[in-house]
């Protein structure tokens, strides 16, 4: 009787460890990045919408270059958003209250991508809070749209431009 239960035990201990090293093996990250700008007479203390340009998607390319294809990907999660001011180069983020992004395609609604709430920083890169949104149809898509829902706190001097960098973590099927 031990025996079996022995066997058992191995036998689901290799398949769940072999389901882990599978999905290991399928998952790879995709990067994008587009820019943003803050006008100047941005209002102070009152939340504006700025909507970037479409984000053209490498998709397929990614998918390809990871062995898979568009129907096999399973799950699209944000790993990572981080923005960096690239213009002016001696600005920080302190003239922000708070940022949320949101993406949206032309087939897809908008859902919120990531935020920071309550910034305190003296550094011109900031990393935001993923949310835990299934992203894959629109990552699948030829391009997004990405909108940016900012506060500021302060006056800005002139027109302010920052990088958004982000890092999909993309998990697909192995067939």
């Amino acid at each position: 009787m031990k025996k079996y239960i022995y066997t058992a035990l191995a036998t689901l201990s290799l398949f769940i460890v072999s389901c882990s090293i599978v999905d290991q093996l399928l998952t790879f990250t995709i990067s994008n990045q587009t820019s943003i700008t803050i006008e100047t007479g941005f209002p102070i203390g009152t939340a504006m919408s700025i909507i970037t340009p479409e984000v053209t998607t490498n998709s397929s390319a990614e998918f390809e270059n990871n062995n898979t294809k568009a129907n096999l990907v399973k799950d699209v999660k944000l790993k990572e958003l981080t923005l960096t001011i690239t213009d002016p180069a001696n600005k920080s983020f302190s003239f922000l209250k708070s940022i949320h992004l949101f993406i949206s395609t032309d087939a897809n609604d908008e859902i919120e991508l990531a935020y920071k709430d309550d910034i305190n920083s003296t550094s011109n890169t900031l990393t935001l809070t993923t949310t835990t949104e299934k992203l894959d149809k629109y990552i699948k898509a030829a391009s997004y749209k990405l909108r940016t829902k900012a506060v500021i706190k302060e006056t800005i001097a002139q027109d302010i431009t920052v990088k958004a960098d982000m890092k999909f973590k993309v998990t697909a099927d192995p067939f």
